[in-house]
């Protein structure tokens, strides 16, 4: 009787064993579920916060093209919502013979737009009537004409009249490339789609491989494009 009292005995501390060990063993797998849960958790916390801060690192950018009259020429990066002095700042300042007088240094920038600063001589030129072409960004213009037939052109972004500008036909939309002499929708349509099959213009003379371009129609437009 006493033997199986005791046999008894070692039976139960054996199935307590076995259920305290299961109950253990439940609880750390619970723990480490849980554990690596909240880990996974911030490990997605740092990545949406990686992924935020890229992304502002990356947006309230814009790029704008500074030219003519200025001590660097060339792209610069400047913030959001800077003007147009920002730019020529970040392009060194202008040199002693820029044409200043018209250029509205307040006026609030957009992405991809090209700024041109006139010489005097430029200036002067045009006010006597030759016949010349002043680069301006196809979006903005910094000089001011005072021959009647220019100011008859219209108004710049600047509030300066309107310079006669080149078309740059690596950067220019459907309607500025419309704008050129004998180049249709249709033609312009096929400039564009051009440069995103083959990339960038290397020259302007690359425009007549561009079906629709011939050399006729080229020596129309190429005192009035540029890259």
């Amino acid at each position: 009787m006493k033997y199986i009292n005791k046999k008894r005995k070692i039976l139960l501390i054996i199935v307590i064993s076995i259920i305290t060990f299961g109950i253990s063993y439940y609880a750390y797998e619970t723990k480490s579920n849980e554990e690596f849960d909240v880990e996974e958790q911030n490990l997605e916390v740092e990545e949406n916060n990686k992924t935020e801060d890229l992304s502002e690192e990356t947006s309230g950018k814009i790029v704008v093209h500074v030219s003519g009259a200025v001590n660097q020429e060339g792209i610069v990066e400047l913030d959001e919502k800077a003007r147009v002095a920002d730019a020529i700042e970040k392009a060194g300042g202008v040199t002693e013979n820029a044409y200043m007088k018209d250029v509205n240094l307040a006026e609030v920038l957009e992405d991809g737009m090209k700024i041109y600063i006139p010489t005097k001589e430029e200036v002067n030129n045009q006010n006597q009537g030759e016949n010349t072409n002043y680069i301006s960004a196809g979006t903005t213009s910094l000089a001011n004409n005072t021959n009647s037939s220019t100011k008859n052109s219209g108004e710049s972004k600047t509030g300066a009249s309107n310079v006669k500008s080149k078309v740059n036909i690596n950067t220019a939309s459907l309607e500025e490339l419309d704008t050129l002499p004998g180049i249709g929708e249709s033609t312009a349509n096929k400039i564009i789609n051009y440069r995103k099959e083959n990339g960038k213009f290397k020259s302007i003379e690359e425009i007549k491989e561009v079906s629709g371009i011939g050399d006729s129609k080229y020596e129309k437009i190429k005192d009035l494009i540029e890259i």
